[in-house]
């Protein structure tokens, strides 16, 4: 009796929920033309700004962001006022500096912000007491701060020594969320040190714009002035019903089942896959999607992924820090939006066992301010040659810095997932594809020319009538490898679904970095560009790799090749310390020293803090971090 009334009582509230949906859907037109209509609507892009504060300024402005100066007083008081407006006009009550603490786990993507309000005292009155009055400057716009002790700071910061600021980004435009201005901000403490995941993003930026011209004008590009890193993201997830959800407190705590038994049918031949979305579940996507679109980010598919309840949302490329930005943006709006559907997201990147886990697909690639993008090999001997230079780059990035890369992807929820089930293996490697392949090692061993790789793509035949053939790429997808070519850009597949990607693409940008460093400085001691290039390929040949990632024979070569399998967390950020990753780091400006051993305590203490601890454990499942025994697994005995 008590199960039938609490089983009507639930059916009614289901009905009541649905009946607000189908009102709050009907009441938002998420019809694709009203949808299209609110694009960027609650964003305050360039176009808008520049038309707000008049051409004189927004010259003025453009000017101090590309050079990195200041703004004077006047340009920055007519920014922030028009951003005041702006706020005003979406119905917004507050402003807040909106930055990226690097937190840890379960959910690293897990912004910070403080709400202040449009008002200050009138310092110009000669009252004693002084009145309110409306206030929004450029001073407070460029500058906000808060406790750098309270965050996770691998101690750079202590309570004696605390103060911490925030600063405006001014390449990520801010926007209205709810009744907030928000403004995507760096995080550093008063001694500069980054605090955050943004800044070293910002810095590694800087780093492959210098570079990525350095070596552009060896090759004869005179007309490029600026290098960008862009990324489109694939975020994958898993939904779950909320009141169920309430019921497991290992998922609410942890973010994953500790317990439980397998269910009767998992995964078996991915009947989830590319099905057809629960009703529930296309609202719920819907709604999320619009909500990205309408706040700037061009969401442009999701689909169920192979996994049951699993599901997969991907907009197209921007500038990097940008896409950081619109990743955490859309992760806190799906919580919001899942919340009025009574549901859960859940980013961890393996909450259930036995079946496939989640990634962050990070597609990757570096782009002129002339229309090159320097890894889609073009029609033209230029862009092959450039091509082939970069490509070139990025093995180097890989091959001598796969340590620092691991790192930038290791965290205790995505030691669950990697090497199995569609997850990359912990061995970093490149994958060029076989054709591809074959015209890298004319140029390494053989002489050719650079501009050595012209893809003219497959043609794929359906072998019927009805269906014409198509054009297909030129290289397979190998969904084993961690950095693969995807025909113009290469796709880091190792970064996990509940990560900010800021760190692995710093990381990324600062190894490239230094790859196209190393060619250039072979190219100013007297070489010629195709013999650099050459030389570098040739050395960092061993970091190529195109076949089966989850092989055990690959694993064999793999140490032969003497590639490193760091196959956990605290085997990853041993070397992150080393002398030669402190010295690249310092190098292109991304981190001191100081700051690089501040981000591996930091990563310790997020692992370690999901992990039981015990003095007794046994040496097979633990690891020794500080004398301190951090059990692997908990095993348990029915």
């Amino acid at each position: 009796y008590q199960r039938r009334v609490r089983g009507t009582i639930v059916q009614a509230e289901m009905l009541s929920r649905l009946a607000l949906r189908q009102q709050r859907i009907a009441t938002r037109h998420l019809s694709t033309p009203a949808v299209i209509a609110n694009k960027g609507n609650l964003l305050l892009d360039d176009a808008k700004l520049a038309a707000a504060v008049g051409p004189d300024t927004w010259a003025k402005f453009k000017d101090a962001r590309a050079s990195g100066a200041a703004c004077d007083k006047q340009t920055a008081n007519a920014v922030a006022d028009a951003m005041k407006e702006f706020a005003y006009s979406h119905g917004a009550i507050n402003y807040a500096h909106w930055f990226s603490p690097v937190r840890g786990a379960p959910q690293e993507a897990l912004n910070g912000l403080k709400h202040d309000s449009f008002i200050d005292l009138d310092f110009g009155s000669s009252e004693v007491i002084k009145p309110v009055k409306e206030d929004f400057s450029g001073s407070k716009l460029f500058f906000n701060e808060t406790d750098g002790s309270s965050f996770p700071n691998g101690g750079t910061r202590v309570t004696h020594s605390a103060a911490a600021y925030m600063s405006w980004d001014r390449m990520s435009p801010a926007f209205v969320k709810g009744d907030t201005l928000y403004i995507p901000a760096s995080f550093v403490a008063w001694t500069g040190a980054a605090l955050d995941e943004k800044t070293p993003l910002l810095r590694s930026q800087n780093a492959v714009n210098e570079e990525g011209l350095r070596l552009l004008r060896h090759l004869g590009d005179t007309s490029a002035s600026q290098v960008v890193s862009n990324v489109g993201w694939e975020q994958e997830f898993f939904i779950v019903d909320r009141d169920l959800w309430l019921e497991r407190p290992d998922l609410i705590a942890s973010g994953r089942t500790l317990l439980g038994a397998a269910p009767a049918r998992g995964q078996q031949t991915s009947v989830n896959y590319f099905s057809r979305l629960q009703p529930r579940i296309k609202a719920l996507m819907d709604e999320w999607c619009a909500a990205q679109i309408e706040s700037g980010i061009c969401s442009s598919v999701f689909h169920n992924e192979v996994a049951p309840g699993q599901h997969e949302q991907s907009p197209v490329f921007s500038l990097t820090n940008v896409a950081s930005d619109q990743n955490v943006l859309a992760m806190e709006l799906l919580n919001d939006i899942a919340a009025e559907h009574n549901l859960v997201p859940l980013y961890h990147e393996k909450p259930f066992a036995g079946i496939n886990g989640s990634g962050k697909h990070s597609n990757w690639g570096l782009n002129t301010d002339t229309g090159k993008n320097l890894y889609a090999p073009g029609k033209t001997a230029e862009t092959q040659a450039d091509f082939t230079a970069f490509v070139t780059a990025l093995a180097h990035a890989i091959t001598q810095h796969g340590d620092v890369l691991r790192c930038s992807i290791a965290h205790a929820g995505n030691d669950h997932r990697l090497g199995a089930q569609e997850a990359p293996p912990a061995i970093l490697s490149l994958y060029t594809g076989y054709n591809m392949a074959e015209a890298l090692k004319g140029v390494a061993y053989d002489g050719a020319d650079l501009a050595c790789y012209n893809p003219a793509g497959k043609q794929v035949d359906f072998g019927c009538t009805n269906v014409s053939a198509i054009a297909g790429a030129n290289e397979d997808r190998n969904r084993t490898a961690p950095i693969p070519f995807c025909g113009n850009r290469f796709e880091f597949r190792a970064v996990g679904s509940s990560q900010n990607i800021s760190f692995p693409l710093a990381v990324l940008n600062t190894a490239v970095a230094d790859g196209l460093d190393v060619i250039s400085t072979k190219i100013e001691g007297g070489a010629s560009p195709r013999d650099a290039v050459a030389a570098v390929l040739a050395d960092n040949w061993h970091g190529i790799f195109n076949g089966d990632g989850y092989s055990e024979e690959w694993q064999t070569e793999a140490a032969s090749r003497g590639l490193l399998n760091l196959k956990d967390t605290p085997a990853a950020w041993a070397h992150f310390d080393a002398d030669k990753n402190k010295k690249l780091f310092d190098k292109f400006g991304v981190f001191t020293a100081e700051e690089t051993e501040a981000r591996k305590n930091i990563a310790l203490e997020a692992y370690t803090c999901l992990l039981y601890t015990s003095d007794a454990a046994d040496e097979e499942d633990s690891v020794d971090l500080g004398g301190r025994r951090i059990i692997k697994k908990k095993k348990i005995t029915k």
